[in-house]
Order: structure tokens, then C-alpha cells, then sequence
């Protein structure tokens, strides 16, 4: 989610018992298309909407949100969020954009043509990511929960806590809806959980381990994240925080050893 730590622990972090990784289906990826990515967007939220997609970057005094041109990654609008909050993940909703901070309790809502400011919200506990499915605005918060909204008064309908195998599974980042599920990033990690939000339960894990090669990595590379879906094209994309590269994927699903 925030800052880049080492990564020593990561399949401790993402994935509980070591037992649980075979006994939920495991899918690796194939690149269908690599895409150029701003190297320096501290990557908090992405959406894609008729051909373009919208990124939220974090950071004090480095957040913004972004229209961006999926061929070129050429930044066609943009607006730097007030210094003070770290921003974190966006949404559309009709004609509207949302966004939510980092531990600020504090949301704002843009007009998602102009993306000039219309207003502000608050909610309890700290804000990471968001998705919607036509219906429900999806929200994570760093716990193993996610929250589900009414898209009109943004007023909580309920949680579902997110489980793998029956243990919690915490750090739910960037979220993306797919097909029915949950998309969601893990901080920290190269993983991906799909998740039926019906129940909370994981039904797949996706690695992306090496996705992003050794040669594209600087001091600045942080965490994966960042999840969209194209659902006319049916196109899969992620990229990572500080990437200089976007990538369209296809989803492999592996074999048991």
C-alpha cells in the first residue's frame, strides 16, 4: 500500500499457511501488450472507461488524478490533489469521479469529464482502494473487509470479510472488478486475489512475480499495483507504483505439481 519494504515476507503476508496456495487455484500470466507508464505515478487507483484510463497517484503533495491515453500513457488531463492528503483509490459513478485518501478520513467527488472538484465526503478508518459493480461502490481499507456503498449516498451497506482457506487475508489494496469478482491487489506482494463478493472467499490467486523485469526496476520501482478492466474488450491490465511500463495480460491458469 504505502512505501516499499522489504520483501522477505511477502508470501508469509500474502497467502497465510503455505498449504493454502495449492488448495486455491493458482494463475500466472501471459504479456499480451506492454504499454508506457509514467515512471514517477505513485500508482494508487486505475480504471479503465470508453478507451482511456484513470489513474489515482498518492503521496503528500504529489497526489493527483489523471486521464491518460492507454497507447502513449500520455497524461491528457490531470488535477494535483491539495498537499495535505495522500491519495489513494478512484472510481467512477456516472458522471462523477471518487477518491479516496489515505488515513485523512476524507473522500472527494470530481466532475469525471473536467474533473473539477463537486464536493466531499468523509468515512471511519483509513482509505485504499475502489471498484464498483454497476450496483455497489466496493471499498478495501487495508483490513481483510471490504465495504460495499450506495453509489448515490455513499452510506455503508454492509462487509464481507475476505478469506483464503479460512484465514483472514489483510493488506487488500487496489481493487478492480472482473467478471463477477473482486480483483485486489496485495500490498506488498505480486499477487493478485480473486474474490467472490458474495461470501469473501479467494478462488484464485494470480502471481505476477517478474512481470516487471529487473532492468525496468530503479530506486524509485515500488509495489505492484493497480488493476483495470476493459470488459468490451475483455483486456486485463496492471502496472505497479512507479512503473515505467503498463501491461495488458492473459490470465494461465497452472497445473498442480
Amino acid at each position: 500500500m504505502r512505501f516499499l519494504i522489504v520483501a522477505a515476507t511477502l508470501a508469509i503476508t500474502a497467502c497465510g499457511p503455505s498449504t493454502e496456495a495449492r488448495s486455491i487455484p493458482e494463475y500466472g500470466y501471459e504479456v499480451i501488450h506492454t504499454y508506457h507508464h509514467d515512471p514517477m505515478a505513485f500508482t494508487q487507483g486505475l480504471f479503465y472507461l470508453d478507451g482511456f484510463l484513470y489513474e489515482g497517484t498518492g503521496l503528500e503533495e504529489q497526489s493527483s488524478i489523471r486521464k491518460v491515453k492507454l497507447e502513449t500513457g500520455e497524461v491528457l488531463e490531470k488535477r494535483d490533489v491539495p498537499g495535505q492528503y495522500f491519495g489513494e483509490g478512484i472510481i467512477n459513478w456516472k458522471d462523477r469521479l471518487l477518491e479516496l485518501t489515505w488515513t485523512t478520513h476524507v473522500g472527494f467527488i470530481y466532475d469525471l469529464l473536467s474533473f473539477t472538484p463537486k464536493s466531499q465526503f468523509e468515512y471511519p478508518g483509513e482509505g485504499w482502494g475502489l471498484t464498483q459493480d454497476g450496483k455497489r461502490i466496493i471499498m478495501s481499507d487495508g483490513t481483510p473487509e471490504l465495504r460495499f456503498w450506495d453509489p448515490e449516498t455513499l452510506k455503508e451497506l454492509g462487509r464481507v470479510r475476505v478469506t483464503a482457506d479460512g484465514e483472514p487475508v489483510k493488506d487488500l489494496n487496489e481493487l478492480e472488478w472482473v467478471k463477477g469478482e473482486v480483483y485486489a491487489n496485495v500490498w506488498q506482494t505480486d499477487r493478485i486475489a480473486r474474490i467472490n463478493p458474495a461470501n469473501g472467499k479467494v478462488v484464485g490467486w494470480i502471481d505476477l512475480t517478474n512481470i516487471l523485469s529487473p532492468a525496468d526496476r530503479t530506486e524509485e520501482t515500488d509495489v505492484l499495483n493497480g488493476i483495470a478492466y476493459d470488459a468490451k474488450g475483455d483486456r486485463l491490465f496492471v502496472t505497479g507504483k512507479r512503473w515505467p511500463k503498463l501491461f495488458e495480460i492473459k490470465l494461465v491458469k497452472r497445473t498442480a505439481e
